[in-house]
């Protein structure tokens, strides 16, 4: 019968996987592009720092310069995470606990080290601790301590630049925790740094941790705010990054391969512990 066989064409037809052209075609234009602009530039990077072979490779990191650079770069990240590590995770605090005049305008320019070219923050840094002004002065002759073109103006251009990874992490956290919890505990008389650090900061310590590494890792690439505040003294205040320019505008293409490749092994060890530590909040 007609009716009957059309019937039957329907569910054979209907039971049939269907080819979704335009899912695939979404999904390889956006494998693509990853490829082309993250993937490829990288695997350049690796294939150009050990073309030459592990014995050339091993020669230009261990060049007395750049293991200086690498270690003023790990140096001054490591102490701005601490820093920004506590420093931000007070600020989240304040901002979602308590209510204060300009606290909204507050909150904006937690955002703004995003938004602005770190030559600028160079510049601002120049402009409040240069050799001319009354705060470096005070600073020399109190703490015998210098800002600019020493490792102390490096670690404020990372502070500034770094400031908002921890705030931007923990802030959600503390928005979504159950503030029944701390208030049953003001109630059975616990003191407020007791509650913070029983309850509140075990909540919110992966989000520190994260926001803290992601800091890290995107200070080990910082030039523009360092090269103004710190300059490019050798085995003084030269980073990995400004160390690697000098070299590729000397033609050394191998050394500044070979040192770009340390940066991209320890910022992709500090990804994928980010990624690791989120999945396993998520699943905890």
């Amino acid at each position: 019968m007609p009716g009957v066989a059309h019937g039957k064409r329907a569910i054979v037809n209907a039971s049939r996987p269907r080819l979704d052209l335009s899912g695939w075609g979404l999904r390889g234009t956006a494998i693509l592009y990853l490829l082309v602009m993250i993937a490829l530039p990288v695997f350049v990077v690796f294939s150009s720092g050990l073309q030459a072979g592990l014995s050339e490779f091993w020669d230009n990191i261990n060049h007395p310069q750049a293991v200086s650079a690498l270690r003023v770069t790990l140096i001054t990240a490591t102490i701005m995470t601490v820093i920004n590590v506590v420093m931000g995770t007070l600020t989240a605090y304040v901002l979602v606990t308590y209510r204060f005049p300009g606290k909204n305008l507050l909150d904006v320019l937690i955002d703004l080290p995003f938004a602005i070219p770190t030559l600028v923050t160079g510049i601002m840094l120049v402009l409040l601790y240069g050799p001319q002004t009354a705060l470096a002065g005070f600073l020399q002759e109190k703490f015998d301590m210098r800002v600019l073109y020493a490792r102390p103006g490096i670690v404020l251009a990372l502070l500034f630049i770094c400031y908002p990874f921890v705030i931007r992490a923990v802030q959600p956290v503390l928005v979504q925790l159950d503030q029944r919890q701390p208030e049953a505990a003001y109630t059975l008389g616990a003191s407020g740094w007791y509650t913070f650090r029983r309850i509140v900061f075990p909540a919110i310590r992966p989000a520190m941790l994260t926001g803290g590494m992601l800091g890290f890792a995107r200070a080990l690439g910082e030039f523009g705010a360092i090269v103004i505040v710190a300059g490019n003294i050798p085995l003084r205040t030269q980073t990995a990054p400004v160390y690697i320019y000098g070299k590729v505008e000397a033609g050394d293409m191998a050394a500044a391969s070979a040192v770009s490749v340390v940066l991209l092994a320890v910022a992709l060890v500090v990804t994928l512990s980010v990624d690791w530590m989120q999945r396993a909040n998520q699943h905890g």
